[in-house]
């Protein structure tokens, strides 16, 4: 773990002053993420302006939701989609080779190799919407530190389904139509689940799990999560990482190499 550790922290140093020497960039993507968050709120505020409401949240409950899924979008910009997109050109080139030659996991490789700092300005605009909305709610320290359980599961989720995209590549080499229509489905986080018809409810809870990754964490921070759930979102957590390794070495071995 030790050594894991180490490269871990070579990887990122490395990455972020890649990155740094294009610093406009920076703030390009917080002008894009204020602009995002401001289009979020707004066509939620849409919804609240005459009265309606989601059925069980309120107008603040809501924007707790709007803010764990910025967050998760934070996070896949700053860790999830550098290293996907990276997976693609390399099984494209066949430098994949010179990966699976390191006397490290391969996996641990390609999911940790790119830190993009683009994504910061969400995590942070995520973090700060949550909190304002749980001042106006006058919410416990505790229900923070509940919801940072199933928020974990959550990112693990997030990073077991985009690792399952990226080592279809092999197979596809062209996955971005892919990641787009996944990227589009966990749209759907914006709102809370109660938000869909029932049927919406059912596939975004037991087909693509949208509401693990905000719905959960957010009644979490209200303190009205069942153990049930808590327990479930581990549970597929621990499933899908499994899954994503297991598919990943099977993927493997459809891989040619470069000089096959």
């Amino acid at each position: 773990m030790k050594r894991y550790w180490q490269v871990l922290k070579l990887f990122w140093s490395t990455a972020i002053a890649a990155e740094l020497e294009y610093r406009l960039n920076f703030a390009i993507s917080a002008f894009t993420s204020v602009a995002n968050l401001g289009g979020s709120i707004f066509g939620l505020f849409l919804f609240y302006q005459n009265g309606y409401t989601f059925q069980g949240w309120s107008w603040q409950e809501a924007l707790i939701v709007l803010g764990f899924f910025t967050l998760l979008q934070g996070f896949a910009a700053t860790f999830l989609a550098p290293n996907l997109n990276k997976i693609v050109e390399q099984i494209e080139k066949g430098t994949l080779d010179f990966v699976l030659l390191k006397p490290i996991s391969s996996q641990f490789w390609l999911s940790t190799r790119i830190l993009s700092p683009w994504g910061f300005p969400d995590l942070l605009f995520g973090i700060i919407l949550i909190i304002y909305a749980g001042s106006q709610l006058k919410l416990t320290s505790s229900g923070y530190f509940i919801s940072l359980i199933p928020l974990s599961f959550g990112f693990v989720i997030l990073y077991s389904l985009w690792f399952l995209l990226g080592a279809t590549s092999i197979w596809f080499v062209k996955i971005y139509n892919v990641t787009e229509v996944l990227r589009g489905l966990l749209e759907a986080g914006r709102y809370p689940i109660a938000a869909y018809p029932a049927i919406y409810r059912f596939f975004f809870t037991f087909v693509v799990p949208v509401a693990f990754l905000t719905t959960i964490p957010a009644e979490a921070v209200l303190g009205r999560i069942q153990v049930a759930w808590l327990v479930g979102s581990g549970l597929l957590a621990l499933a899908l990482l499994i899954f994503s390794t297991m598919f990943w070495r099977f993927a493997l071995r459809f891989y040619t190499s470069a000089s096959s």
